[in-house]
């Protein structure tokens, strides 16, 4: 299958190299100068470094070029730059399938991801693919498991049954909306458990707020539509489990920076990535607010990344609460 991928971040890059030793791939990105360095050097140098890339990975800096290689498009910018790259297909008039991997909710907006899709290429099919993956690992050649989501469900199959293969294991979902709301919270989740480990509160406090973090997860989910099984999946506990516990999490390092006193500027300069967890707490919080769910551990989240308490005080906070049913 021809593939492009569109933005060579770290996953984007990953992925296209992962995908090339099946498949035919392009990988596309607007600096023309990172191109040039890529296909010169056969590495990511900016945001990939030490993963050679391999020889039959093809790169350009012309999106119209990268349409006419693909039979599908996989988009791989955070969530901040879909919108900016599907008016830009759409002006191209593409007629493609397309995939996103971003995780996260659009600022301001508080959209997800397939929502952002739907008002820009909404006679397009698409879907998003996501689950537990370290862009590093990928790029290793180490096996993941994903999970294909899209609310059509023979199109997720397909497309799964397509890309599935070597140390890549797709998975389809016809739970959209599932999918993304769980790779979404997870990061403000990870946020929580690196405070939770810089501040030393042990193990017994990451296993706590993993799991309230989840039926926090999983409340919010549903309220928007989501079937309550897929937070036990790929895309829900296990995206949970490696970014709250996993040391090359971008976000589980800044909840670690915060508990360390470094304000939250300092810690998003010095990752010299996204971060998509702060984001998404704010919107988060914004969402269950409107909808009444219950969400305290994103709620003293978002408290702590506005400075509005210490990361002390948001502890204190989690603990005074009152006891209820842990089905609740």
């Amino acid at each position: 299958m021809k593939i492009s991928v569109l933005a060579a971040g770290a996953w984007g890059t990953a992925l296209a190299a992962a995908f090339a030793a099946r498949h035919r791939v392009t990988l596309w990105a607007r600096e023309a100068e990172l191109i040039a360095d890529m296909r010169q050097h056969r590495e990511n140098r900016t945001f990939l470094p030490g993963f050679p890339l391999p020889e039959a990975l093809r790169f350009t800096d012309d999106l119209a070029v990268a349409m006419a290689e693909a039979e599908i498009l996989i988009v791989a910018t955070p969530i901040v730059g879909l919108r900016p790259v599907l008016r830009q297909l759409a002006g191209l008039r593409v007629r493609l399938p397309l995939l996103w991997v971003c995780k996260g909710f659009e600022v301001g907006a508080g959209k997800l991801p397939h929502e952002v899709f739907a008002e820009e290429l909404p006679h397009l099919a698409g879907g998003a693919l996501s689950g537990p993956s370290f862009a590093q690992e990928v790029a290793a050649g180490l096996p993941a498991a994903l999970a294909l989501a899209s609310t059509d469900g023979a199109f997720a199959r397909d497309m799964a049954l397509k890309l599935h293969g070597g140390q890549l294991r797709i998975y389809a979902s016809d739970d959209l909306i599932g999918v993304e709301v769980g790779g979404a919270l997870k990061n403000v989740l990870a946020i929580a458990t690196g405070v939770c480990d810089g501040l030393k509160l042990g193990l017994n406090a990451r296993a706590a707020l993993m799991t309230r973090g989840l039926a926090e997860i999983a409340r919010l989910g549903v309220a928007l539509g989501a079937k309550k099984d897929t937070f036990l999946g790929l895309a829900g506990v296990g995206d949970l489990i490696l970014t709250c516990t996993g040391d090359l999490s971008r976000n589980r390092r800044i909840g670690h920076d915060l508990a360390a006193g470094m304000p939250l500027e300092q810690a998003l300069a010095g990752l010299g990535h996204v971060a998509e967890g702060v984001p998404a707490a704010r919107e988060a919080q914004r969402l269950a607010a409107r909808l009444g769910i219950e969400m305290p551990i994103t709620t003293v989240i978002t408290e702590v990344l506005d400075g509005r308490v210490s990361v002390r005080e948001g502890v204190t906070q989690l603990l005074a609460r009152d006891p209820g049913l842990e089905d609740k």
